[in-house]
């Protein structure tokens, strides 16, 4: 990152997965009560900050599919502006790596990553506490990444306590398929009402585990269903029963498998049909920004 009076360059964004991803119930609201393990990647969008002295909150990259007053990035700077009454604006610039629809949290960490970094530029100071409950008004995900480390996560993913996750080397494979959260929530035969776990289980099952992956820790309740209805998340999954246990991150496309080694990872990548996007990323502890809130 470069970070100078007026501006904060090469700001990542990062990604994650979640380990697991259990429903455990259905609240009135319609909302799901949910279990998870986020771990934050050291891959992700990058994104560059320029403050504005006439107040105007812009972006100047175009997103495909994203109009500017729906980006997650304007959105979470306006609210900033909106909470704080700072006169300061900013410019906005993004280099999006992070496929959209994977389950990933690209835009929920983008969003998480421009919170974090406005209250540096313009010297808000606001405590990180502060900074999570605005973060859930612009969505679930993105008090996680506020919080900027490894958790488990509870609620609709806003109750969060610190897990001490071990290094790993992920492949991560996404179809060329958008799988639209909403829908795979709405549908009738998805999992609600999976046994409710402790982080204390979870932790106790990772100290025994000598490989790389939790395979006999959980699932995901949407895996299921999203491979029922997308053929090509289907197929993924098919591949990697010959290469290493996996599993979908999130309502998907994405699906991901862990490594002991990087060099593990990329002869796994090496073998991917040539249509497959995909990505070697390695585990993160903390969020990169983190330092910018108390």
């Amino acid at each position: 990152m470069i970070e100078t009076e007026d501006s904060l360059r090469d700001c990542l964004a990062p990604a994650k997965l979640n380990l697991f991803l259990h429903i455990t119930g259905r609240r009135p609201d319609g909302y799901h009560d949910l279990q998870t393990v986020f771990q934050l990647l050291d891959w992700g969008d990058t994104l560059h900050f320029a403050r504005r002295d006439d107040g105007l909150v812009t972006r100047r990259t175009d997103v495909a599919g994203v109009p500017a007053e729906h980006d997650l990035t304007v959105r979470a700077a306006t609210l900033l502006k909106q909470h704080t009454g700072t006169s300061q604006g900013v410019e906005i610039d993004i280099d999006k790596r992070l496929p959209m629809g994977a389950g990933l949290g690209g835009g929920s960490s983008d969003a998480a990553t421009t919170l974090l970094a406005l209250n540096r530029l313009w010297k808000l100071d606001l405590p990180r506490t502060e900074l999570q409950a605005l973060a859930l008004k612009l969505g679930a995900d993105v008090p996680f990444f506020v919080f900027g480390k490894n958790a488990f996560a509870e609620g609709v993913g806003e109750a969060l306590e610190t897990v001490q996750l071990p290094r790993r080397y992920f492949l991560v494979v996404t179809p060329r398929v958008h799988v639209p959260t909403a829908e795979i929530f709405s549908e009738k035969s998805l999992t609600r009402d999976t046994e409710v776990v402790t982080m204390a289980v979870f932790l106790a099952q990772q100290a025994t585990q000598t490989a790389g992956w939790p395979d006999s820790f959980g699932r995901n309740d949407m895996q299921q269903v999203v491979a029922g209805k997308y053929a090509e998340v289907a197929q993924v999954l098919q591949w990697f029963d010959t290469v290493a246990p996996a599993r979908m991150t999130g309502s998907g496309a994405s699906v991901f498998a862990a490594f002991a080694s990087l060099a593990e990872a990329e002869a796994a990548q090496a073998r991917l049909p040539g249509d497959w996007r995909s990505a070697v990323a390695t585990s993160l502890d903390t969020h990169p920004l983190f330092a910018f809130a108390a």
